[in-house]
């Protein structure tokens, strides 16, 4: 396998240079330091994504306190992710020249820093400043992440590998938003995210002293023309681009609705606290399992298939929403959950799987996508709901979900198309 290049130069130091190594020596499930690997890539995904999304449970609780509306709220998450999205790809690049481990680890390090000052933000805009900044440190990680995975991990066990970091992923989500929920229900918004900061913290020094060291990273210098050249390879590549959507789509549904549904359920005719609706997270456990089980999906139904069924069951998740039922409301929050990780993991793999050179880049092209979908979920499903209501949140959710579909269909016509010139062009 080519190394994962980010348009950096493939001109190594002699000091860098090293007899290769046998692409056997990969790791792989049951491999030594494969369990290593996986964990130490876990914890980054829980530290990331606990650290992104501390002050989406916590929303009305930040509206309260800072009198602000839930629009103005939603920037706290909106900002964290679009300084993701805008920095994830020259993140990338760095991660070229200084390597992908230590990239990752320099840039948990900042942003749990970052959160140990976000408690102590005394207005909304410092706060929105804050989360911005601690957005940018964390774009160091998920498409350095990816592109480690595809260096290190033998072709056949990569997309079980990814499935496992956004595992992670969900589990960040999942337990940042629970913890914040009980204990900001105790003592307020800003113990609670104080809270995360301490839990990053230690995941962060875990990862570092996990992650196995590198065996197949080259490092190149930083060549901007040779960058942007890589950069604009991927724009051209029709099936990336799609890719690139079908993310950025996915993660505008997922956005959208949790970063509202905590305002609907304070609402009446639920009414419910802080730490029962931080406890509603608890759905994110279903994300675990279906990222983690998305490679056997795949095997089953393909890739495009099982697109089709991540978009089928996330639809069905948000008409099961519309309901003034709490037991059906979380069926729904179910789906849409179990929906969005199968959809993510598929993309991101097909992403790594299609791109042959400049990985990293590929990957943080998917990442910046993707994040920028969650910054316009978290924005547009606000204003939605405060337009419209749920339904509206809803509704903005299912064009979401129908821009997967179709994306997915013209990519099923594409490949169609191709396989019938084939013969004739063989001719």
């Amino acid at each position: 396998m080519p190394s994962a290049s980010t348009g950096a130069s493939t001109t190594v130091d002699a000091s860098a240079a090293a007899a290769p190594v046998s692409a056997d020596s990969r790791l792989a499930p049951g491999g030594p330091g494969y369990r290593r690997m996986s964990f130490a890539l876990f914890l980054a995904g829980v530290a990331t994504f606990a650290l992104l999304y501390s002050t989406q449970a916590l929303l009305p609780l930040i509206s309260t306190d800072l009198g602000v509306t839930a629009s103005q709220a939603s920037w706290t998450v909106s900002a964290a992710t679009g300084g993701l999205a805008l920095f994830v790809l020259p993140m990338s690049a760095l991660s070229e020249r200084y390597g992908r481990r230590t990239l990752m680890t320099a840039s948990l390090m900042v942003a749990v820093a970052v959160g140990l000052l976000v408690p102590f933000a005394p207005s909304i805009g410092a706060l929105v400043a804050l989360r911005a900044v601690q957005g940018a440190a964390l774009a160091g990680l998920p498409a350095s992440a990816t592109a480690y995975l595809a260096e290190e991990v033998r072709p056949k066990a990569l997309i079980t590998a990814i499935g496992l970091f956004v595992a992670g992923n969900s589990v960040g989500g999942m337990s940042g938003r629970v913890i914040t929920g009980w204990v900001a229900q105790e003592w307020g918004w800003r113990i609670a995210v104080a809270t995360i900061g301490v839990i990053a913290v230690a995941c962060a020094v875990a990862f570092r002293l996990l992650l196995p060291a590198p065996r197949h990273f080259t490092p190149g210098s930083l060549r901007p023309r040779v960058l942007a050249r890589t950069v604009r390879d991927h724009l051209a590549n029709p099936l990336l681009c799609r890719l690139y959507a079908i993310g950025a789509l996915f993660m505008m549904v997922f956005g959208g609705v949790y970063t509202v549904i905590g305002y609907r359920l304070t609402d009446a005719p639920f009414s419910l606290p802080q730490g029962v609706i931080g406890s509603i997270f608890l759905v994110y456990l279903v994300g675990t399992v279906s990222a983690s089980t998305a490679g056997r999906l795949v095997d089953r139904l393909g890739r495009r298939g099982s697109l089709y069924l991540a978009g089928g069951t996330t639809t069905a998740g948000l008409l099961l929403s519309l309901a003034d039922s709490l037991p059906l409301i979380l069926l729904g929050l179910v789906l849409i959950t179990a929906g969005f990780f199968a959809g993510h993991v598929v993309a991101s793999s097909s992403v790594s799987h299609t791109a042959k050179e400049g990985r990293a880049q590929a990957s943080a092209l998917y990442q910046s996508a993707y994040y920028i979908g969650s910054s316009a979920g978290s924005t547009l499903g606000a204003v939605a709901f405060h337009s419209g209501g749920w339904a509206g949140t809803v509704v903005l959710g299912l064009f979401a979900v129908l821009g997967v579909v179709s994306i997915t269909l013209v990519g099923s016509h594409a490949a169609r198309t191709r396989a019938a010139r084939k013969p004739v062009l063989a001719h």
